[in-house]
């Protein structure tokens, strides 16, 4: 990614470009299912029969989240272990 296209972004690195990237990814993603677990779950309590697996997945939904702010916390930590810009030898964690 180049500077100019991640300018709004206000990265230092490439590298951190990317590790901010790959957690939103996951963010989306965990975000995505939750929404998925309670819509289905929704539709599922309309049935006496089916409410129990309805009950469970507003329980999976909302673990899933519980586990976002999980996500950009271990993202912020991982963010501030990378190397700032103009380090010399570059720390390439990730």
């Amino acid at each position: 990614m180049s500077r100019q296209s991640r300018s709004w972004m206000n990265f230092d690195t490439d590298k951190h470009g990317q590790v901010y990237g790959n957690y939103q990814k996951l963010y989306d993603g965990i975000d995505a299912l939750a929404a998925f677990a309670f819509i289905i779950g929704s539709a599922l309590f309309f049935s006496e029969k089916t409410q129990t697996i309805g009950t469970w997945l507003f329980l999976i939904g909302s673990v899933f989240f519980a586990v976002r702010p999980c996500i950009h916390v271990a993202r912020d930590f991982h963010m501030a272990r990378l190397s700032p810009a103009g380090d010399a030898g570059g720390n390439s964690q990730s």
